[in-house]
Order: structure tokens, then sequence, then C-alpha cells
């Protein structure tokens, strides 16, 4: 097995370019480069009378900002670029940036929900739509994706992640990268910043910002693949994370932003801190003051200060002074300016305006993709009795709840421009798809938080009057996303009330969860005939949902993060280890509260049709380490309807030098089938899958016996054995 080298993009002549640009550049003049600003607030004085806007003007004026970010318009950024042209020597444009997380102003659904779909190629559309509309609006620098491994869903940011497992972010994170670096040869160009680097998902307590512990081999093992992944793909920058690791915050972690991202992979882009994060450097205590924070982070490998100022206030004298070599500080500006010039901004700073009809026409195209992503995204979690989909011979469906005809929190966290107006609710998706002959119903119950019940008795009656009733429940988009921690896991407010009343009445039930997170509801699960894992969809959720409820798609979502039963078992994970202790009797590892099992395991998820595995065919049953061992299952849609389903291959080294997972997701497929149609789903398994990182920290592939499971989610599939017989080493230590 190879190591895989990054895309290579600094080129002799963008380097050309940007040293004679270098060259010519005041140290002040360069520091300006480094320097980033927040276009709704600026840091640089704010005791002045002067507007914030006013006091950033001049500073850019004077060349010592060398990007901004929260601008939003085309007509501001081109004022902008055409104040550099007037006012400074060299005329280098500002690069801006924004968090086009999951759409712009056509909000596609949340990253978790798009994990969901367990298609890496569709997310690579929505990230070029999404680029391709901030373009347009003056950003050519997306803070996007996030490909934080999240195992918390206390963590409000899971919302914004690809979920638990290393493999399925990996697959997100490159399709992501080459979606959102939009390059049309014609001087629009957008770039990546993948984030956050490294390890903040694992925050304890799942409470944001809050330290991060873990090994060296958690970390490249687990967190790292997935930025491996963005890097390979060409990402041409990356975004610092606020956390530590081992006791040093990422910003000043030379292990992380030299060791690992640039000798080890190979980086050429550009790093940035997160938001203020220089400044925490004081505030985590491993700085005393500005200039030690500034000093700590420029010679750890971070190029761009994201708002703080340290940079432009400290920097110039440090090197001056001596305490930092301005090769360093050269190094940073080279990268800055190359990534200017291979974005086009050199040649072209200004916004090529579209006309309404350019702008209507992808406005149009968009919407259709969010609709698309947005029903791929759905998960089917329980349907007993086969209530969904909902049949046309339903004289009355009563809609409940909170999300029913709720416009503005199907958009979600970091949906920060996009329009309430634009979204599509539940209710007016389902009145759409009802047709005529069938009353659609409707009462709120009470609302998405508080303890008013006002609203219970008008809910039950409406219920009363229908022959199956959907509810709308869950979390606000306030409820997740950025210091959005949560300790309960349960519905918010009266909803569980709300919920129970309604079911208590005996009629068919469908609960769609409207949910920035994997929620912890066992009750429901016991108690409602239908449950749908809808989590916040973006612009079209109401129409996407009733596709759903109503079969006219068929939902293949399956969940890229595990449930659990309550808050008491989280983390909780797929991806755990054996204890040394026997799986069962006093002295095991278990609750004498609880049971250890997920509500709802990674991978899982129910279609309206049944699908049937066979026996799995292995080509061998033993192999050496640069043998490919074929495994094949021959999947058969035995239902009435035609559907989706994601074949996933798991592995299991039963005996290793270091103690490995009980499971490991190696592969996945997805596959379409018509009614009785069968495939053939093949998964090649070589050195690439087998191998670990050894008690050397040596990619390796030991010799012994594996053990192999196809099947439909993490908990269940049948299983083969093969036996390594030869040891082969990938990778020099610390490699992965």
């Amino acid at each position: 097995m190879t190591q895989p080298t990054p895309r290579k993009w600094l080129t002799p002549d963008i380097l050309r370019q940007a040293d004679e640009i270098l060259a010519g550049l005041t140290l002040e003049e360069k520091v300006g480069q480094m320097t980033q600003y927040d276009w709704g607030f600026n840091p640089i004085n704010p005791e002045t009378g002067v507007s914030q806007r006013d006091l950033l003007r001049e500073e850019i004026a004077q060349g010592r900002v060398g990007s901004i970010f929260n601008l939003s318009g085309a007509e501001e950024a081109n004022e902008l670029q055409q104040l550099i042209q007037d006012r400074t020597n060299h005329r280098i444009p500002l690069l801006i940036g924004r968090d086009v997380i999951h759409g712009y102003q056509t909000v596609f659904p949340i990253p978790l929900a798009q994990a969901s779909a367990w298609k890496p190629e569709l997310a690579r559309r929505t990230a070029e739509a999404a680029s391709r509309e901030s373009m347009a609006d003056g950003v050519a620098w997306v803070f996007a994706p996030m490909i934080d491994i999240a195992r918390d869903p206390r963590w409000g940011r899971i919302a914004e992640s690809i979920g638990e497992d290393p493999l399925l972010a990996s697959a997100y994170a490159k399709a992501w990268v080459e979606g959102a670096q939009v390059d049309d040869g014609a001087g629009e160009a957008a770039a990546s910043c993948p984030k956050h680097f490294a390890g903040y998902g694992l925050a304890e307590a799942g409470r944001d910002y809050n330290t991060v512990d873990l090994s060296d081999r958690v970390l490249r093992e687990v967190i790292l693949p997935p930025f491996r992944e963005a890097v390979e793909a060409g990402a041409l920058s990356i975004m610092a994370s606020f956390n530590e690791i081992d006791g040093i915050p990422a910003c000043a972690n030379a292990y992380l932003l030299k060791t690992i991202l640039r000798d080890e992979w190979g980086f050429e882009g550009v790093v940035a801190s997160d938001y203020n994060a220089l400044q925490e450097l004081i505030t985590h205590g491993v700085a005393g003051s500005e200039e030690e924070a500034c000093e700590r982070a420029i010679l750890a490998g971070c190029d761009m200060d994201m708002h703080a100022g340290i940079y432009m206030r400290h920097l110039p004298r440090l090197v001056r002074e001596g305490r930092v070599p301005e090769r360093v500080v050269d190094d940073s500006v080279r990268r800055i300016l190359a990534l200017k010039i291979k974005l086009g901004l050199i040649e072209q700073p200004f916004i090529r305006i579209p006309s309404v009809e350019e702008k209507q026409a992808a406005r149009a195209s968009y919407t259709a993709l969010a609709r698309e992503a947005a029903r791929e995204s759905i998960v089917l979690l329980r349907n007993e009795g086969d209530v969904l989909p909902l049949r046309q011979s339903n004289a009355a469906i009563a809609v409940i709840g909170p999300l029913a005809d709720n416009r503005k929190d199907p958009l979600g966290c970091w949906a920060l421009d996009g329009n309430p107006d634009d979204v599509v609710s539940m209710l007016t998706g389902i009145q759409a798809a009802a047709g005529e002959g069938v009353a659609v119903l409707h009462a709120e119950g009470c609302g998405i938080d508080g303890d008013d019940e006002s609203g219970f008795a008008s809910a039950i009656e409406t219920a009363r009057a229908a022959d199956v009733v959907v509810l709308a429940l869950g979390e606000s988009l306030e409820m997740s996303g950025e210091s959005r921690s949560r300790t309960s896991l349960d519905l918010p407010g009266m909803q569980r009330k709300l919920a129970e009343a309604i079911i208590a009445l005996g009629k068919p039930v469908v609960a769609v969860l409207l949910s920035g997170r994997p929620l912890a509801l066992p009750w429901l699960a016991e108690r409602c005939h239908a449950i749908v894992q809808a989590w916040q969809l973006g612009v079209q959720s109401g129409h996407a949902i009733a596709d759903v409820l109503f079969g006219a798609h068929n939902p293949s979502g399956r969940l890229p993060a595990t449930f659990p039963h309550n808050v008491g078992q989280v983390p909780i994970y797929y991806y755990r280890k054996k204890t040394g202790r026997p799986p069962a009797g006093v002295y095991s590892s278990y609750y004498i509260d609880s049971t250890t099992e997920p509500l709802y395991p990674f991978g899982y998820g129910l279609s309206y049709t049944r699908f049937e595995y066979g026996a799995i065919r292995a080509d061998r049953t033993t192999m050496g380490a640069e043998d490919t061992l074929r495994l094949t299952v021959t999947v058969t849609n035995a239902g009435e309807r035609a559907g989706e389903e994601t074949v996933q291959c798991y592995v299991r080294d039963e005996v290793a030098s270091v103690t490995q997972p009980l499971k490991k997701l190696i592969g996945f497929r997805k596959v379409a089938l018509a009614p009785g149609e069968s495939a053939d789903v093949t998964f090649a398994v070589g050195s690439g899958e087998l191998a670990i990182l050894d008690q050397h920290m040596k990619l390796t592939v030991e010799p012994g016996d594996f053990t192999l499971w196809v099947g439909p989610h993490s908990g269940a599939g049948e299983s083969v054995s093969v036996k390594v017989t030869a040891a082969a080493v990938h990778a020099e230590a610390g490699r992965v």
C-alpha cells in the first residue's frame, strides 16, 4: 500500500508571481496580508466613536488587512476591492470568506442530514451549488466542510458534522472539498477551508469549546483521516480549531500544523485560525500576553489571524526584535498570495454581478437540488404495520406540533444567508401532496420550548377528527450548532407530553423528528407507529418530507451517528473496543439501570421495501499482506417497491499488537433495485482496509485472523473469516 500524496497546486508560475509581489511589500504590508477581520465587528479600536466599518475601510486602505469575512453582497465587495485599487501601493485584493456550511441563500440540509444519504457525490453537488451562489455574492473562500468526528450528541456542532465514522467522513470530506472548490477557468473560483483541525468534536462532556484529551493513536486513527482526505483532494486552506491537543491549543500546536500537516502530508495551503483563537491562547493559559500569543502562533505555523488583530498589533515588532524570523512571515504571506493568485483575484478582483435572469435560473436549479438532497437525507426509523406511506384513502390527516407550520427552524444552524420566506413548511408540503378529497387538519399544540399547554385541547380534538396523525416534533435551529450544547436528549418543552396525549387516542401516529442531533426517545419508539428522522432539511423541507410520507420517494437514508437510549450512555458509537472483562456476569462492563446497546445503531435505516442478503462469497480464505480479498453478496429487493439499499462492509482484526475496535467500516455501496431485482455487491479488501497502526505507530498489516461482515448496518450482517499469513509494514512511525 503506497501512501497517497496531496494534489499540488503551487505551480512554478504561481510561486513566481507570489514572490514578485512579496518582494515589494513592507513588513507591515506583509502582516496585513496575514490579518483577517469580521466585517460585522471590528476589534481594532472599538472605543472610538468612528463606525466599525469606517475603521476597517481605513485599515484596508493602508494595506493592513488581507481578508475579511461576514461580508455578503457583490456591490459592497466590489466597493472594497476598488478602495484597494485606489488607495494601496500594491493593489492586492481582499480574500472574502464566509461560513457557507450547508448552502448559501439556497439552504440545503444540515451536514449531518446530508451524511445520512450516504451519497458523497450528492454532497459534492450541494457544495458546488453553495460555492457558486456565494461567489456570485462576492465570497471566494468558504469555511467548509466541517469534518470533525462527532460522537457525542450533546455537542451542538454535531449538526455540522458528518457523524461518528472516519471512513464515511473521509468520503464526504473529499467530495465536499472537490465540490466547493469551483474553478471555471474564467477568473471565478472558490477555496474550501476544512475545519476544525483537530479534535474539536471530542470536547469533554459534549460542552462546546471544552478540553479535548486524546491519545496520539486516537488522533491518527479516528480524527485525522477526514482531514488527510481533504488535503489529498486539494484543499487550499485549513482552519485550526479552538481546542487543545496534549495541552497545546491547536493554533499554537506545531505538532499539528507543522509536523503532521506540512511535513508528513505535504500541505501547501493556508492555515487560518478560528475566530479570535489567537486571543484565546491567553485565556487557555499558554500565553501571558498578546505578544506571546502572537509569537507562539506564528512559530507554530498559523498563517492567518482571524479577527483577533494580534498579528497586526505585534508581529512587525517581534520580527524587528529578532524573536520571529522574517522568513517565517514570508512563508505565510507567500502562501496567502499564492491562494489569491490561484483564485484569480490578482487578475480580476471584481465580482461580475449576474443578471436577474441568471440568478433566477440558478436559483431554480439549486432549489431542485435542495429537494433531492433533503429527501435523500431522511431516515425511516420505525414503520409498524406499514403505516407509511400514507394512503390516499385517508379522508383526513392531522398535522400537529410546533414544527408543522414552521418556516424558520428547518433552516438549521449556520444558515446565515437563508430566508425563512424561502422555506416550504411541513404543513405546506403535506397539503400540496395530499391531493383532492383529503382534508389536512392542523393544530400547533405547544411551542418548541416552554411550559404552555393551552393548545393541547385543540390539538387533541384535531387528532380525533383525523384518520392518521403526523406529529412534527424536534428542536429549534438555535438548539444546535456552535455554543448550543444540551444535557437532555429528550424533546424540549411540552412536546413529549403533547405526543403522549395524542398517541393515547389510539390513532395511527407518525412522528417526524426535525432536529440537529440524535435524540434519545425510547418512549416514542415503544409507542409510536412510525418514526421519521427528518433532521433540519433546509428550504425544501416540507416537499421532501411529503415526498417520503406519501411514498413518492422511498426513504433510503441511513444513520451517520448512533442514537442512544438515554443521555447516560453518551458518548456512544459503534467503533468501540472490547474491555478486558468477560462479556457477561456481574463483573462485566454494563449498566445496572440501562442497556449498553443503542436505540438505533450506526448505519441503520428502513425502507418501504424489503431487501434480502444472500450468503457472503469470499474468493479466498487466506491471503498475503499484499493480496486483495473480494467479498461478494447478492442483494435482492424482495418487496413490491423500487428502493435503494446501502450495503456496508465492516472488519475486525481478532488479535493484534494493539487493541482494535469490535467493528470498523471499510466500505459501503448504495444499490438501486426494482421489485424482484437482484444485484451482486463486491468489496475489494486489501492492505488499505486491513492495516492498523501497530505498537510502534507504524502502518502495518499484521498476520492473523480477521472477521468481515457485510450487512445493512453496524449491528447486523453475516460474517466470514480470513487469515493473513504474512506481515507488511507500509509506513514509518506516525504516518497515516
